[in-house]
């Protein structure tokens, strides 16, 4: 720790977690005297050219006096950083402030500093000084420094393109025989774009090394069959790994080599040869001692199988927490602990290092969930229609959390995003521990491929063994937010798995129109209603009739993809008696025929008891199995640290499948899409209906629109009266005047309100505005409660409102207790509420609905992220159920919603350009044929929440 003379205590919360650039973890913090003996070997370490590079001549050695500089910091004028893992130093960057003419400098006014970087050279290309680079300019700004200057060598060219690639604003110039390097701290769109693609990358990395690991290693593997490690380590085995396998016992009798053919080792330490991924199995008492041994053995990451970690209560989380702690100080990131485990089908590393005992089938579907229980359910329902039901489509990958101690739904998704062979992504999560990181994941990943997420513990607490941060806002606050950032979002693991098989199979529709075809007529106009149900737009249905041949369907088919006026095709069928699986072969080869001749629209299909049907359609799937495999891999079972019996997948006991336990790829036709089946109508347009909004979606994330810039708006103003109210205070809510004052700054004008305490200072005050004038009571019970009776609105005269007054007073109270204001009246029009807030967790979100209890009692509000566009904002104010009373609903006159839209869009400004003001509520908000006026407004202000999502990047923090 650092002496009593240094000016600022440890800056902690400088400390974080990183992923390097190849996957690996590293520690940054701050060096302080303690780290003397750790720089002296560093610097030790390092070669003598990167020495030449940082101090541009021949150093050999660090003299007392530098270790003394290097090593005494006061954190605010002088501060230097390390990347570490484990005790030793592996990069240093340090700043000193520097005023005029480069001279070491101290407070505020200088506002420049020298940066400079050592990077042991084992450790260079690894991205360390890119990290230290974003960590070291966010510490700058905190303590008021807004410029770096770096001076290089110019054969330093992997130093200049540290500072050249970061994206910041830069100035170059040459002097004797140095290149001075200049650049603003200050974020900017490349900069955070840059520093967002290297996340990506790095973070893809880790989750790619756990999941195509080169050589695995599960850890507490019992001698007899039974048992968690045994059952992986025979599913691994069986299900055809391509790479080195081997099992660790501790308790192995002295010279046994082998378990069941697979290499065995008392120790990991023991194993000749590198090990990518442990499966670790044992107690979790046992489990502080397998990590060290991973560590000592080079090993790059953990899956924990193990329980009794923070789902057990505080000594566990405790426990956790030392867990991710121990492995990141190796570099090592982990899935669990808790998991059930990881697959991967790809030809190249068939993986199944989880307790699933039979390999899914392979396909484009990659599923990560946070429940083991559910992951084992999803598994067993994509097994079985994939197999029999709906045709066959497999899974790329398959991750289960645990407690997501570490690797989290948003490393995965890093890593899909660039996945050749993940098509689409289903999530099931309890928990979103970064929203703001996930929402920015989701809308990159989206816009790619189909995201689909289910959300469990949406009414109540996460579970146990999820750390997550506190959020003010409702579920259905943030699935309003999810869908705007392009995820599919459903309610039930069935609709996960029903639109995850769409997406897979389809290609997207280009609209909601429906053409509906089939032999039964009952089940057609059953979609029918469906489609309406769902908001699509279905043409009638066509029935075929129950004589309907395949040859029928086959014309019928392509006639209504052929035609321009639909956009997707459901299709009908009940079994035709007496005709069996030879008619249902028939049926299936002419839908798959008439699709393959028109690829561009989704067809689906919804049948009644036809599993012949479902099987046929399957069958051009390049997931099929290969006729003359041999049976499935051998079943074995085991019970799981401090839970039952370990669940199965379902799977069909007559799957086909290689001898690898997993069914070999059959190629489809040129142009096949495997067609999805359903067993009820419902489902099949729900997963339809999904679909078209994505679709919808997608088209309209080409073009997102733009924040407008209104020439008007006063930030410099804005800012300082800011600064100035929040000097005051930590946190306040604003007078009405500072409210007034604050909006005005960017364009919103608040209808002025005069109190009126008694009678004579209401008639005062409606003389000071002009009649005709609004009494209103602003009691918190009364305030926005028009339905009370707590408002007496057009009062012409003076004679008017003294009655007014008696009669709120009398049905009331006293005016201490109704605390009535007077305003002017404004024009008729549709009462709205305009609120935005920012959320702890999610981040500052813009809310719209109308006002008054109705529509509070309904939920119905429409949210958007700040900042909001131009197209945001229109489609925000048509997104309520009630947006039809803008429009001119039953003849009433439409309303000025442009300039709804503009307001809105200017107090999105105001909160994105001002994160102090963490609350604006403007209510109500009179929408008039021409014009609006905002008739009550309230600002609240608070030191600016922390920005996770703009700052450097850092992985979740262990305490």
């Amino acid at each position: 720790m650092q002496t009593s003379s240094d000016r600022h205590e440890y800056p902690a919360h400088w400390e974080a977690d990183v992923v390097l650039r190849d996957g690996g973890t590293a520690r940054i913090r701050p060096i302080t005297v303690d780290d003397a003996e750790r720089l002296v070997s560093f610097y030790e370490q390092v070669s003598d050219e990167s020495k030449y590079y940082r101090f541009f001549a021949p150093y050999p050695r660090l003299s007392a006096k530098d270790v003394h500089r290097f090593t005494h910091h006061d954190f605010v004028d002088r501060v230097g950083l390390a990347a570490a893992v484990g005790d030793d130093f592996i990069g240093t960057v340090r700043y000193d402030r520097i005023g005029a003419g480069g001279r070491p400098a101290t407070g505020a006014e200088a506002d420049e500093a020298e940066v400079a970087f050592l990077v042991q050279d084992a450790h260079q290309g690894r991205g360390v000084a890119s990290a230290l680079l974003e960590h070291i300019a966010a510490v700058a700004r905190e303590r008021g420094i807004r410029r770096f200057a770096a001076e290089v060598l110019p054969a330093n060219t992997k130093m200049i393109k540290v500072f050249t690639d970061a994206g910041y604003r830069q100035k170059r110039s040459f002097e004797d025989g140095v290149v001075r390097l200049e650049f603003d701290l200050e974020p900017t769109d490349r900069s955070l774009a840059v520093q967002y693609a290297r996340e990506q990358r790095a973070e893809a990395r880790s989750v790619q090394r756990l999941l195509a690991p080169g050589a695995v290693a599960v850890i507490g593997t019992g001698r007899a069959r039974g048992g968690v490690g045994r059952s992986i380590l025979d599913n691994i085995r069986d299900g055809g790994f391509t790479g080195r396998l081997y099992a660790v016992n501790g308790a192995l009798p002295e010279g046994r080599k082998e378990l069941d053919g697979v290499p065995a080792f008392r120790s990991v330490r023991d194993i000749d040869g590198p090990v990518d991924l442990a499966v670790v199995a044992v107690p979790a008492e046992r489990v502080p001692e397998v990590v060290a041994e991973c560590g000592e053995h080079d090993v790059q990451g953990l899956v924990v199988i193990s329980a009794g970690y923070a789902e057990s209560g505080p000594e566990g989380r405790e426990r956790q927490r030392a867990l991710v702690r121990q492995a990141r100080s190796h570099g090592m990131r982990i899935i669990g602990p808790n998991s059930f485990g990881v697959i991967n089908t790809s030809p190249e590393v068939r993986l199944n290092a989880s307790l699933a005992p039979d390999m899914p089938r392979a396909g484009r579907i990659g599923l990560f969930a946070q429940s083991g229980a559910i992951g084992v359910a999803l598994l067993s329902r994509l097994h079985r229609r994939g197999g029999g039901v709906t045709g066959v489509t497999g899974l790329s990958t398959f991750v289960s959390s645990g407690n997501r101690a570490d690797v989290s739904g948003n490393d995965v998704l890093q890593y899909w995003y660039e996945d050749a062979d993940t098509d689409v992504a289903l999530m099931y999560l309890e928990s979103i521990g970064n929203p703001r990181k996930f929402t920015r994941l989701a809308r990159r990943t989206a816009a790619a491929k189909p995201l689909v997420v289910v959300q469990g513990a949406r009414h109540g607490a996460g579970p146990r063994g999820h750390a997550v941060r506190a959020t003010q806002l409702p579920h259905a606050t943030v699935s309003a937010l999810l869908r705007q950032a392009g995820v599919i979002r459903v309610d039930t693991i069935t609709e996960l798995v029903d639109a995850g098989l769409l997406l897979a199979r389809q290609p997207l529709p280009a609209g909601p129109r429906v053409a509906i075809l089939g032999n039964s007529e009952s089940l057609g106009l059953l979609t029918y209603d469906a489609c309406l149900a769902e908001g699509l737009r279905p043409h009638p249905p066509q029935d075929l009739t129950t004589a309907a041949s395949a040859a029928d369907f086959h014309a019928a088919l392509s006639r209504a993809l052929a035609d321009d006026s639909s956009d997707a095709v459901v299709v009908t069928a009940i079994p035709s008696v007496g005709e069996g699986s030879d008619g249902d072969a028939a049926l299936a080869e002419a839908l798959r025929s008439a699709a393959a001749e028109q690829p561009t629209k989704p067809v689906l299909v919804v049948h009644v008891e036809l599993g012949g049907l479902a099987e046929a359609l399957s069958a051009a799937t390049s997931t099929a199995p290969q006729p003359g495999a041999s049976g499935p891999a051998p079943k074995t079972g085991g019970t799981r640290t401090g839970e039952r019996a370990d669940p199965r997948t379902g799977a069909d006991e007559g799957a086909e499948a290689d001898g690898k336990g997993t069914p070999g790829p059959v190629p489809p036709p040129e142009g096949a899409h495997p067609i999805p089946a359903y067993p009820a109508a419902e489902r099949a347009v729900r997963a339809l209906a999904q679909a078209v909004a994505y679709g919808q979606w997608r088209r309209d994330a080409a073009d997102p629109g733009k924040v407008p810039e209104y020439e008007d708006i006063d930030e410099r103003g804005a800012a300082a009266l800011i600064k100035g109210l929040l000097a005051r205070g930590q946190g306040l809510t604003l007078t009405t005047d500072a409210t007034c004052e604050l909006l005005a700054a960017y364009g919103v004008h608040v209808h002025r309100a005069l109190p009126a305490p008694t009678p004579d200072a209401a008639a005062a005050a409606a003389r000071a505005l002009g009649y005709p004038v609004a009494l209103k009571a602003t009691a918190p019970h009364l305030r926005h409660r028009a339905d009370l009776g707590g408002v007496r609105l057009d009062l012409a005269d003076e004679e008017q409102l003294r009655r007014a007054y008696a009669e709120l007073t009398e049905l009331f109270g006293s005016p201490e207790e109704l605390r009535p204001v007077v305003q002017r009246m404004a024009p008729r029009g549709v009462d709205t509420v305009v609120r935005a807030v920012i959320d702890p967790a999610a981040g500052a979100v813009l809310s719209f609905g109308l006002a008054g209890a109705a529509s509070q009692l309904l939920g119905d509000m429409a949210h958007r992220l700040i900042p909001v566009t131009d197209r945001d904002a229109t489609s925000l104010v048509r997104s309520i159920r009630t947006a039809p009373l803008l429009f001119g609903w039953r003849g009433s006159a439409p309303v000025d919603t442009p300039a709804l839209e503009e307001l809105m869009l200017r107090v999105s400004r105001l909160v994105h350009d001002h994160p102090e003001v963490v609350a604006v509520t403007l209510e109500p908000v009179v929408v008039a044929p021409h014009g609006i006026s905002v008739l009550g407004a309230s600002v609240r202000l608070a030191p600016p929440p922390a920005r996770d999502d703009q700052g450097p990047r850092t992985l979740p923090p262990t305490y």
